[in-house]
């Protein structure tokens, strides 16, 4: 019997896995393939306040965020973008995109991911906490560096 690349792409997650993280938590609620025979995988991610993730984009997969409690701060290519809770965003396949919460309490997000569920699918442009990161020569790539810094600044203060 020949596997699919779906099934192959998801063995990365599993329902139950975590990871405590600098900017929070995150847990892995389900995974599986949906209707249309993609892949997915639905994260719960707290991102606490004052934090920031990586500026990053992905190849294979492309998410729907919903924040549940809080408000997220969200960068979608050149755009700054504020959710609040019971709002969604999709995040489209390979755009330059990253979570942050400004506000004093923490922020609860569902991410469902669809296509490649995998950590491997990330390609860093900035990263607040020291993980490898690529040079940022595209103006687009830039000009989205620019409004996370500009966010990073503003929940740092």
């Amino acid at each position: 019997m020949r596997e699919t690349a779906t099934a192959a792409k998801m063995d990365h997650y599993t329902v139950g896995d975590n990871d405590t993280r600098p900017w929070g938590y995150y847990e892995v609620i389900g995974v599986g393939v949906d209707e249309n025979g993609e892949g997915y995988c639905e994260k719960e991610i707290r991102v606490d306040p004052g934090h920031i993730l990586s500026l990053q984009s992905h190849n294979h997969r492309r998410e729907l965020w919903t924040v549940k409690k809080g408000i997220l701060e969200v960068v979608l290519n050149d755009r700054h973008i504020t959710l609040q809770a019971g709002e969604s965003i999709n995040i489209p396949l390979k755009a330059i995109h990253c979570m942050a919460n400004g506000a004093d309490e923490p922020c609860i997000v569902h991410e469902r991911q669809i296509g490649m569920c995998s950590e491997d699918d990330i390609i860093r442009y900035i990263d607040a906490y020291g993980r490898g990161t690529l040079d940022n020569a595209d103006d687009n790539i830039q000009k989205s560096v620019d409004v996370y810094n500009r966010i990073k600044t503003d929940i740092q203060k």
